[in-house]
């Protein structure tokens, strides 16, 4: 149902600030399970999702949530390829991969006059919300999504990434992922190639880095993808798309602080902090707050905001050894010999790696992660476990 306009005024029982992944999917979820609420959606771009590509793990999820989830799902495998210099490995399990295009065309075939694209949000509220062109609206509910506050309460490294949608000439070869190949030049940190087949021509090549800084060079960058491909021997005759982003990787930080700027606004996905701490993926959080809200009987912003920060702080508390291994992998080691620490983890059993990307690790997880003889110096791992940078002086 959509929300009701009248004049310059509109009101609705949900605003969503922010046409993002995790707003998308709690309309959309409202939509099926609670389709009597006037939902409204404001985004500030043409089209909602930006210009996105998220992938998850089948075990990052429920059965049924996978379920739910199917027809926004553009791509699906089973297993992937890890590789490292001096480890090669396949994996089992699902991979899925979700497109903003089609995330927009789904949210826009449930939702229609219920989604505002190309409208700019000058102040939100609990109650409402101001747009540019003066309108207001009003509801008795509101969720703030639009992505990263930009405030500097939490300690964040980044992981960054510069992809390119290409054709080739001719069938790839893969049947599978590559989730990381790092047998390249250690550039920025911790630097790998990703690859995603959707068709034998069709592939998704990212250069990502577990790097200090958010900032891309996107030329070199599209240039070490083009080289990459001519290495595998696929020759790239299109380029369908590009797109790139820095996803926060969390040390440590003041979460109280972090949720201090707009006092009583619900928040979701990255804004909430509700994203793992290690890899930055906020897909996962997303679908569970968008479950849990469509069980919610009273949608009203006091209610929202306290279930909601009180999620962001589980997550926190549970996070606590994430930040710990953020601080050994970025304070504990060299940038060009980080790739050394995550060849070290794919060591572990997969159901271990499976719930390390859930974020559920098991006591038993957490030490067979830690023990054995990290790639890592003893001097470097108390300073970064005491979260301490440590200074590389010249050779």
């Amino acid at each position: 149902m959509a929300a009701k306009l009248a004049g310059g005024h509109m009101d609705a029982d949900l605003i969503l600030v922010g046409g993002g992944l995790a707003n998308c999917l709690i309309a959309t979820r409202l939509q099926a399970m609670r389709p009597e609420l006037r939902l409204l959606v404001l985004e500030r771009g043409e089209a909602l999702g930006g210009n996105h590509t998220w992938s998850f793990h089948g075990s990052d999820i429920s059965p049924s949530q996978l379920q739910w989830l199917q027809p926004f799902i553009e791509a699906s495998w089973q297993g992937h390829e890890i590789l490292f210099p001096d480890r090669e490995r396949s994996l089992p399990g699902s991979y899925h991969t979700i497109f903003s295009e089609r995330l927009h065309e789904q949210v826009m075939a449930r939702l229609g006059d219920s989604v505002l694209t190309g409208v700019e949000v000058v102040d939100v509220q609990a109650d409402r919300v101001a747009l540019a062109d003066g309108r207001l609206v009003d509801a008795p509910a509101v969720i703030d999504g639009r992505g990263d506050p930009g405030n500097r309460d939490l300690d964040v490294r980044f992981q960054k990434f510069f992809g390119m949608v290409v054709e080739l000439a001719e069938p790839c070869g893969l049947e599978r992922p590559i989730l990381m190949d790092a047998r390249l030049p250690q550039e920025d940190g911790f630097r790998f190639m990703y690859s995603l087949p959707f068709t034998p021509t069709r592939l998704l090549i990212e250069d990502t880095r577990y790097s200090d800084t958010a900032g891309l060079d996107v030329g070199p960058m599209r240039d070490a993808i083009h080289a990459y491909a001519e290495r595998r021997g696929w020759r790239i005759t299109g380029v369908e798309r590009e797109e790139q982003g820095a996803l926060p990787v969390v040390l440590d930080g003041d979460l109280e602080a972090f949720w201090r700027d707009a006092p009583g606004v619900p928040r979701s996905g990255i804004r909430a902090g509700l994203f793992h701490y290690t890899t930055g993926y906020s897909l996962p959080e997303a679908v569970r707050l968008a479950d849990d809200l469509a069980r919610e009987q009273t949608l009203e912003s006091r209610a929202l905001y306290d279930l909601i920060r009180a999620r962001s702080f589980r997550l926190w508390r549970k996070g606590r050894y994430f930040h710990l291994l953020n601080r050994m992998l970025y304070l504990g080691s060299p940038p060009d010999v980080r790739y050394i620490m995550l060849e070290y983890f794919y060591r572990l059993p997969s159901n271990t790696i499976d719930r390390f990307y859930a974020g559920s690790l098991t006591r038993l997880d957490k030490l067979r992660i830690v023990t054995g003889k990290p790639p890592i110096e003893v001097p470097r791992a108390i300073r970064s476990l005491m979260n301490i940078p440590t200074v590389d002086t010249p050779t």
